[in-house]
């Protein structure tokens, strides 16, 4: 509690802060109480014991839902959105022979933490300047709370059946980031809009991942299952088609995103050859050439062997014959068992003599057991086609 405030004093403040935050190019900012979110902690409870946890939450159910948790002076949490691109102008062309792969639209741009954290430091700044003595705390994405449910409260947008916040202004094209402090402003109403009966982003999930309104399986989810770095469950390789970081279906289906494009934060702007790049170069990328290319973005916080992955599923999904020799490079040469095995996977998508042929060279090879056993089931899958072609001539 911040002393020899008053009420009007408080309510004075928050307006200037309001229209602070426009100045430095704030979208939409709201004002909520740091009360404990109850119902969201029992959410989670059954979330965590469905085993939908991603493994990237904060573990301790306690801060995620208890803002004094986190700081025991907390009276208010201010939420803050900024609406980013949806929509590249001139994307490169993906075509046979040099196929593209794609990076998610909340990856376009400079990194959106940094721009986040940007913004909340100049407002935390200005607030400082008015009450010096005031304690804040500001986090986004990768704090304890749960920005959604903070921005909800807040006033930001509804939880839309994507589980994305969905805004009016914006549809659900918006970075979210809160600030918790010491001075207890007055709350702004929460949203009363949702989704209504639309369940269009259920229904276009290619992996089923969106489990009900509002409730994600995060393991079946591609834009989980894009970061990670051990081998992909099969059941989804085909499915990731050419995504390389992150996946924008339940949004770009979302009635509410139509015709909603933001191009008024430069910094967010998309570099075509960075968010759509060709998928052959990033396979023999070293860490500098991958620090070049995308370490600006969101989408390098987990590192190129990701990344590198998906892109050896992409080129098999798209049965790149022009990709079986840096395939089979990768296959013998490439000293991490999860690239190798992805190889095998994506030479017995191709098919082909080659790709036969350097399967069953490499079998002898493989030390690796989990590599091993890809590369003798794509073998297997290989022999198959063969089979069935022949008994077709």
């Amino acid at each position: 509690m911040i002393e020899n405030l008053s009420p009007s004093d408080v309510q004075n403040l928050k307006q200037d802060i309001i229209n602070y935050s426009k100045k430095i190019g704030i979208d939409k900012i709201g004002f909520t109480s740091a009360d404990p979110f109850g119902e969201l902690k029992q959410r989670l409870i059954r979330h965590r014991d469905l085993g939908y946890e991603s493994g990237f939450e904060e573990d301790d159910l306690e801060k995620r839902t208890t803002p004094k948790k986190i700081l025991p002076e907390a009276e208010s949490i201010i939420a803050i959105a900024l609406a980013y691109p949806s929509k590249m102008d001139q994307p490169p062309e993906s075509k046979k022979d040099s196929y593209r792969g794609v990076l998610c639209r909340a990856s376009w741009g400079l990194d959106y933490h940094l721009v986040l954290r940007n913004k909340l430091e100049r407002l935390e700044e200005y607030i400082r300047s008015k009450v010096p003595s005031v304690v804040i705390q500001s986090m986004v994405d990768t704090g304890e709370l749960s920005d959604r449910a903070v921005a909800e409260r807040a006033g930001i947008g509804w939880s839309g059946k994507n589980t994305s916040i969905i805004t009016p202004e914006f549809g659900s094209w918006v970075y979210l980031g809160e600030m918790l402090t010491s001075i207890p402003f007055e709350p702004d109403q929460p949203i009363t809009e949702s989704c209504g009966t639309c369940t269009k982003c259920i229904d276009a999930c290619p992996t089923q991942a969106i489990v009900q309104g509002g409730q994600l399986d995060s393991n079946r989810c591609i834009a989980f299952l894009t970061q990670v770095k051990d081998f992909v469950p099969e059941e989804y390789r085909d499915k990731i088609g050419n995504r390389l970081y992150g996946c924008d279906t339940c949004q770009t289906i979302c009635p509410e995103n139509r015709k909603k494009n933001f191009t008024h934060h430069p910094e967010m702007e998309p570099e075509p050859e960075v968010v759509k790049p060709l998928l052959k170069p990033i396979l023999q990328m070293s860490k500098r050439e991958f620090k070049e290319k995308f370490g600006s973005t969101s989408s390098a916080w987990r590192g190129k062997k990701p990344i590198q992955r998906n892109a050896v599923l992409a080129l098999g999904h798209f049965k790149d014959k022009s990709a079986i020799p840096d395939l089979v490079e990768l296959l013998f040469h490439d000293p991490r068992p999860v690239l190798r095995g992805t190889a095998a996977w994506a030479l017995a998508k191709i098919g082909g003599e080659k790709a036969h042929k350097s399967l069953q060279e490499a079998k002898d090879k493989e030390k690796d057991q989990k590599a091993y056993q890809e590369i003798i089931n794509a073998l297997e899958r290989c022999e198959k086609r063969i089979r069935e072609e022949n008994v077709l001539l």
